[in-house]
């Protein structure tokens, strides 16, 4: 029987950092390419639900019942792509010109976010993360005047989800890939689909290729 060990040198994980944010807006036949979302400064996803009712029956509690999970985040940065206008209720009826209370068009995110340990630091890898089905909800826009310790103007949105199907499993609006667990080659493949290079336009797999793709 082994002896459990902590602390061991190379174990001591943790998760930091987003970076390389890619937006995909939904069209009427599946999402757009891909365009850099720049100025992103936290992503904090809010999942919810899976809630626990309790059920009693012979003087005891009998089991319990768990509600459905839903999946949220809020997003923070300092700008955005103007793409994501059609998002956020904005319209362009000119050249330069918005007006807002529009419809608000989903979109899919893919973002990634750093793994470091106790010998690696932050390069020990990192996590690919992809958001489905997004809806973001209004959110207020501070503007102050410009004083002795001015401040760039931080942008917040909470979003909603719609899960898709997913083969074999229950449906779902959010995929993490590990980069310390898969094969490298395929997340290059992946990568290379999500981000597009000189030959083929950055574009959003959904889950059920992705799976197809790792397994």
């Amino acid at each position: 029987m082994a002896k459990l060990e902590f602390d061991k040198t190379g174990e001591k994980i943790y998760e930091t950092g987003v970076e390389q944010c890619a937006l995909f807006v939904r069209g009427a036949s599946g999402y757009n390419p891909g365009v850099a979302w720049n100025g992103i400064t936290s992503i904090t996803e809010n999942p919810s639900g899976a809630e626990a009712s309790a059920v009693y029956a012979d003087n005891i509690k009998y089991l319990n019942i768990v509600s459905g999970e839903d999946f949220g985040a809020t997003i923070e940065a300092y700008t955005y792509p103007d793409e994501f206008g059609v998002c956020d209720g904005s319209a362009e009826v000119a050249t330069g010109v918005k007006i807002g209370q529009q419809e608000r068009k989903p979109f899919g995110l893919a973002y990634k976010t750093k793994i470091g340990n106790d010998t690696d630091g932050i390069s020990h890898g990192y996590k690919l993360h992809i958001i489905y089905n997004a809806q973001a909800a209004p959110s207020s826009k501070a503007y102050q005047t410009i004083n002795e310790s001015p401040e760039a103007i931080s942008f917040s949105w909470e979003i909603t989800t719609t899960p898709e199907a997913v083969n074999g499993y229950k449906a779902s609006a959010s995929v993490t890939i590990d980069s310390t667990a898969v094969e490298p080659t395929k997340l290059t493949a992946l990568e290379k689909k999500i981000y597009g290079d000189t030959s083929a336009e950055p574009t959003l797999p959904s889950i059920d290729e992705i799976i197809t793709m790792f397994k």
